[in-house]
C-alpha cells in the first residue's frame, strides 16, 4: 500500500464536526455503518485470567460474553452494537485461538442479526506483541507473527481489524520519565510514525485481500502513558500540560494508519482521534465517562462530542447485581448512543455536543486541548507541513502550547505553568530542519537507550 499525506482538512472548520457523522463513512460487518448518521456502542471486555489456560476455556468463555452483549442489546431494544475483542497474549502469540475465537463470536453474532436484524461487527484488535525480553523486536519473526494472527482472523470472522502498536515506546518511557520534550516529540512523532507507516501498510494489504475493514490504531503505549501517570488534579507525578503536549504530538502519529491504508473507525482509547477525525474526516471511536470501569479521566463528556462508535474501554467479564458486566456496560453505552442519536433525528446535535463540551472544556489542560474547536486549530497545524512526520508532529506541539498559553477561562496551577513555560522554551529551541532533528536524536539516544535499535525503524 502507498503512504498519502494529508496537507488538508477534511472540514472546513471545526463546526462541521459532530457526532455520529464522518465525511467518509464506513460499512462494516452486519449491515452496519460508523458514521452514517447515528453512533453505536463499541463493547470492549477482557476474559477471567483462569480463562486463558487453553484454546476451549477461551473460546467458552467469549462464547458467553457474546451471547450476553447480543442478548441485552435485544432484551432492551438497541438496533447496532460492535463487539471489540483485544487478544490477550495468547491469542495473538497462536494465530489459531484468535482465529477460533472470532469465529465463535461472529457465529452467535450472525444468529441475532439473522433472528432479530440488530446491525453488528466485529473488532479484533492483536496484541502487539513484537518485543524480546529486554528490546523491542518491530521487524522479524515477531512481526511475522503478528501478520499471521490479522490473516487468520480476518479469515474467521473480524470485520475491522485494529492494534494498539509499540513503535518508539523505548525512548518514550526514558523521554517521559524526565519531562524530555524533544525526546517525547522524537520518539512519538517520529519513530512512532516510522513504525506505524511500516505495520499499516501491512495490515492494509490483508484486510483488502481479505475484504474485511482496516480500521486503525491508537497511541496508547506513549499519550495514554502520559495521561495516566498525569492523573487527576491532585496529583503531581507529570503535569497534565505535558500529557496533553504527548497527546497532540500523538495525533500525528496516529493519523499515519490512514495515510497507510485504514479507513476507521479509529480506536477507542486514542483520545487524540478528535484531531484525526478532523483532518480524514474518517469515523472514530472514543471513550470516556462509560470507560470509568477500567479507569479515569478528566473529561469524560467531553470527549464523546465527535463520537461514531462509543465505548467502554475494557471490563472483566464476570457478575454484577445487573447482569454480566459486559451487559451492563453495554447498556450504559447504549443508552448513551440513543440520546446522541435523538439529538442527531431532533436536529439538536450541535446543541447536544457542545453541551458535553462545555461540561470538562475547564476542567484540565487536557480537556481543553481536546475541545474540538481547539483541536481542529491543532490539525491545521499538523496538515500546514503534512508531508514531513517531524515538522508536523513539532507543529502539534507548537499549537498545543499556544493553545494552553493563550487560554481563555483555563485556570492552571503554579506546576502547570511551570511546566508549560518550560515545554514552550524546550520546543522554541528545536531546530526546524528534520535531517538536523533526526540526526542529533539517534546520536543522543543510541548513547543514552541501550534498548534503542535503530534498525526497528530501517534507521
Amino acid at each position: 500500500m502507498a503512504i498519502n499525506r494529508f496537507t488538508t482538512m477534511a472540514y472546513s472548520e471545526a463546526d462541521e464536526m459532530v457526532f455520529g457523522n464522518a465525511k467518509k463513512p464506513v460499512k462494516a460487518g452486519l449491515d452496519l455503518e460508523i458514521g452514517a448518521g447515528y453512533t453505536t456502542a463499541e463493547v470492549n471486555y477482557a476474559p477471567r485470567p483462569e480463562a486463558g489456560e487453553s484454546m476451549e476455556k477461551l473460546i467458552s468463555e467469549y462464547q458467553r460474553i457474546t451471547k450476553d452483549i447480543m442478548a441485552r442489546m435485544v432484551q432492551v431494544g438497541f438496533p447496532s452494537v460492535v463487539l471489540e475483542t483485544e487478544h490477550v497474549q495468547q491469542m495473538t502469540n497462536n494465530p489459531s485461538w484468535g482465529a477460533a475465537v472470532a469465529h465463535a463470536q461472529k457465529t452467535i453474532m450472525e444468529e441475532y442479526h439473522e433472528e432479530y436484524g440488530i446491525k453488528c461487527a466485529l473488532r479484533h484488535t492483536p496484541g502487539d506483541i513484537r518485543e524480546h525480553k529486554e528490546f523491542m523486536e518491530l521487524r522479524g519473526g515477531k512481526m511475522d507473527v503478528v501478520m499471521e494472527s490479522f490473516e487468520q482472523i480476518a479469515e474467521s470472522g473480524a470485520d475491522l481489524l485494529s492494534i494498539e502498536s509499540m513503535g518508539g515506546k523505548e525512548i518514550f518511557d526514558y523521554a517521559v520519565l524526565r519531562n524530555d520534550v524533544p525526546g517525547m516529540l522524537y520518539a512519538i512523532g517520529c519513530l512512532g510514525t516510522m513504525d506505524m507507516d511500516y505495520l499499516w501498510q501491512e495490515i492494509s494489504s490483508v484486510a483488502q485481500k481479505k475484504g474485511v475493514v482496516s480500521a486503525g490504531d491508537t497511541d496508547c503505549a506513549q499519550a495514554n502513558t502520559a495521561m495516566f501517570i498525569a492523573g487527576g488534579l491532585l496529583d503531581k507525578n507529570l503535569a497534565h500540560t505535558l500529557a496533553i503536549l504527548a497527546r497532540a504530538i500523538s495525533a500525528p502519529r496516529s493519523l499515519a494508519a490512514y495515510e497507510a491504508g485504514a479507513v476507521g473507525p479509529g480506536k477507542d482509547c486514542g483520545y487524540e482521534n478528535i484531531i484525526v477525525k478532523a483532518i480524514s474526516g474518517m469515523p472514530m471511536a472514543f471513550e470516556g465517562k462509560t470507560s470509568t470501569c477500567a479507569h479515569s479521566d478528566v473529561m469524560g463528556n467531553l470527549i464523546m462530542q465527535c463520537c461514531d462508535l462509543w465505548s467502554n474501554e475494557s471490563v472483566e467479564y464476570h457478575g454484577e447485581f445487573g447482569g454480566t458486566t459486559v451487559q451492563c456496560w453495554s447498556e450504559s453505552l447504549n443508552y448513551d448512543c440513543a440520546l446522541m442519536n435523538t439529538a442527531l433525528k431532533s436536529g439538536n446535535e450541535k446543541i447536544l455536543r457542545d453541551l458535553l463540551m462545555a461540561s470538562d472544556r475547564f476542567r484540565d489542560p487536557q480537556a481543553y486541548v481536546l475541545a474540538y474547536d481547539n483541536a481542529y486549530a491543532v490539525g491545521e497545524a499538523i496538515v500546514k507541513d503534512g508531508e514531513d512526520i517531524f515538522l508536523r508532529a513539532k507543529n502539534a506541539a507548537v499549537a498545543c502550547c499556544d493553545t494552553l498559553n493563550n487560554s481563555e477561562g483555563l485556570e492552571m496551577t503554579k506546576f502547570e505553568l511551570g511546566a508549560l513555560e518550560k515545554a514552550t522554551k524546550e520546543l522554541d529551541a528545536i531546530t526546524s530542519e528534520s535531517e538536523t532533528f533526526l540526526s542529533e536524536c539517534m546520536d543522543r539516544f543510541k548513547k543514552e537507550v541501550p534498548v534503542f535499535k535503530p534498525e526497528n525503524y530501517a534507521l
